[in-house]
């Protein structure tokens, strides 16, 4: 059997930046198994595979190289450019998946795809994991955590850029990833998200995470727009908007590959 299968970089405007996800569409879900030996054979951080509805709705389900992903925003922004790539006249595309429900993602007249996401504000906690601590190279001065990841905040860039990680400590957290975050010079925040428990040890561009972030941060600058740089070794740029009850995640992507797999 062969698939039809689309590389693209997310949250970039570049060729080799941002996040790259694989998009497989599919009349039918394949084994749980396959999708499963896919994504690892693709050995990127996530392979979406989705299942039309009619032409603008998909049911879509997201594999890390270790295991299936509740919600993930690159992948999905990768999708929606697969899905606009395929019907030019489209202009929103609607995604429904399990764990998070129906997400509206709108292409912009500049290029720009816009992703409605739950809002995944953030909560205090009270004890700090040891092995948190144990794993980043500096005490963060807040920790907050989500239904996704521990959220490690520092008061500066520098110690985000900067910032040592132990993964085998961080494994511990499981099944919570952590993102480290403090206000930018250049951006309204910076970030960058580990994840050795659920796909690798650092995520270039993670577009779930911004749904907590953004209502973090727009909270403390006191703003509903934000733009964002989540500084990985390829870096990518993420636009946020606070609307209603809603997280708007936006961002550009480019096409790297098309083809076919043979499972």
């Amino acid at each position: 059997m062969t698939v039809e299968m689309h590389v693209v970089d997310a949250f970039t405007d570049e060729l080799f930046k941002g996040n790259a996800a694989a998009v497989v569409m599919t009349d039918e879900w394949l084994d749980d198994d396959l999708m499963l030996s896919i994504a690892a054979e693709n050995n990127l951080s996530e392979t979406a595979f989705l299942k039309p509805i009619n032409n603008n709705h998909y049911q879509i389900r997201w594999f890390s190289p270790l295991t299936e992903i509740d919600f993930c925003g690159h992948a999905t922004m990768a999708s929606a450019f697969v899905v606009f790539l395929k019907n030019d006249e489209l202009t929103e595309v609607i995604f429904s998946a399990h764990a998070v429900g129906e997400l509206t993602v709108t292409r912009q007249a500049d290029g720009m795809i816009d992703m409605s996401f739950p809002n995944r504000k953030p909560k205090t906690v009270t004890e700090i994991h040891e092995a948190l601590l144990k794993g980043l190279s500096k005490k963060p001065s807040a920790v907050l955590r989500s239904q996704q990841a521990y959220f490690a905040i520092y008061d500066d860039e520098t110690n985000v850029r900067q910032l040592e990680y132990d993964s085998e400590q961080l494994k511990l957290l499981a099944p919570y990833d952590v993102v480290v975050s403090a206000p930018g010079n250049d951006y309204d925040f910076v970030s960058r998200y580990f994840w050795p428990a659920n796909g690798g040890d650092e995520d270039p561009v993670t577009g779930s995470i911004h749904a907590g972030l953004a209502p973090y941060w727009a909270e403390q600058l006191g703003k509903k727009e934000l733009k964002a740089y989540q500084a990985s070794k390829r870096g990518g740029v993420v636009y946020c908007k606070l609307v209603g009850d809603r997280v708007h995640v936006a961002g550009k992507a480019v096409l790297y590959l098309k083809g076919q797999i043979t499972v």
